[in-house]
């Protein structure tokens, strides 16, 4: 199996292990908040990245590009009350599709702006199935979708939020950290950004629960310590709006789950949905493969080599 084929499956792996977040969520004890989870979440699974890096935060190496480590915290914290700020405004529908819509643009955008990358034409073609699909994949379950100009603008922060810790990630990988330590560091140092804010404002007694400490250990170590070790594995190889794009399979992965799990119903709209983002999916892992048969040997860092 090719580098690029890994890489590309170690992407839709970690979006597979991020469409569960949701239904983990509903299954979750009572009294949780938006925020206070998010936080508890990045926090944990800043540890568990650590524990897989089989390392142990130095502050010292944060000398080495501090501007990278600097934008990928920004990015880590910025996300969360964007995200959630855009969907409490506009509706889960409606925010979330304009978060996970656009965070593939601005990487393609960014990329091309900062790393003089610009993405190819079938690329924007691929993004542009995917997020066709996951929109009417998420705008099929409803979530009292509303015109809201301030949410719509915190639903863009969240995907320019998630952008920019994606590329801050990979400049770090191509300066040659590791793919896990350069996710480690953004997640630890935006969990210390939003924490004295969740423990001051949100209420925290749920997570010393079974149930809590249950949902905790799930979100933290599966949807983002293994999740980002998978997705950082991939980003070794492919380009942000690439490996931004291939995430976009976590919507569907949310729908299915609810299906499954806790009885929703998809309808005729959802499952036309649920198929495009099949078929951008497969456009943009074979876009990635072409690319990384072409590239992979001159891009990729003779420190990730090895």
């Amino acid at each position: 199996m090719s580098t690029a084929r890994r890489a590309t499956l170690a992407v839709l792996g970690a979006a597979l292990l991020f469409g569960t977040t949701g239904t983990s969520q509903a299954l979750g004890p009572d009294g949780t908040t938006p925020l206070g989870l998010g936080t508890l979440r990045i926090a944990v699974g800043a540890v568990a990245l650590w524990v897989l890096a089989r390392a142990v935060p130095r502050p010292r190496s944060l000398g080495r590009d501090p501007w990278l480590h600097l934008l990928g915290a920004i990015g880590v914290a910025g996300y969360q009350p964007t995200f959630f700020t855009g969907t409490a405004r506009c509706g889960v529908a409606l925010g979330t599709v304009v978060a996970l819509g656009s965070g593939p643009l601005f990487a393609g955008i960014l990329e091309g702006l900062w790393l003089r990358r610009r993405p190819a034409r079938s690329w924007w073609t691929a993004t542009a199935v995917t997020v066709t699909g996951g929109a009417l994949l998420v705008l099929a379950g409803g979530g009292g979708a509303r015109a809201d100009a301030l949410g719509v603008l915190a639903a863009l922060g969240a995907g320019l939020s998630y952008a920019v810790y994606a590329l801050a990630a990979k400049g770090l990988i191509e300066r040659g950290m590791s793919s896990t330590m350069a996710l480690a560091w953004p997640f630890t140092l935006g969990a210390a950004l939003l924490l004295p804010f969740a423990v001051v404002a949100q209420p925290l007694g749920w997570a010393a629960t079974l149930g809590g400490a249950v949902l905790l250990a799930h979100l933290g170590v599966a949807t983002v310590g293994v999740a980002y070790f998978l997705y950082g594995y991939g980003l070794r190889t492919l380009d942000t709006s690439t490996a931004v794009t291939l995430t976009l399979a976590e919507p569907l992965t949310a729908a299915l789950l609810g299906v499954a799990v806790l009885g929703e119903r998809l309808g005729a709209l959802g499952w036309a949905g649920a198929a495009l983002v099949v078929v951008g999916l497969a456009m943009a892992g074979g876009l990635f493969e072409r690319a990384g048969r072409g590239r992979a040997g001159a891009q990729e860092p003779a420190a990730l080599r090895s």
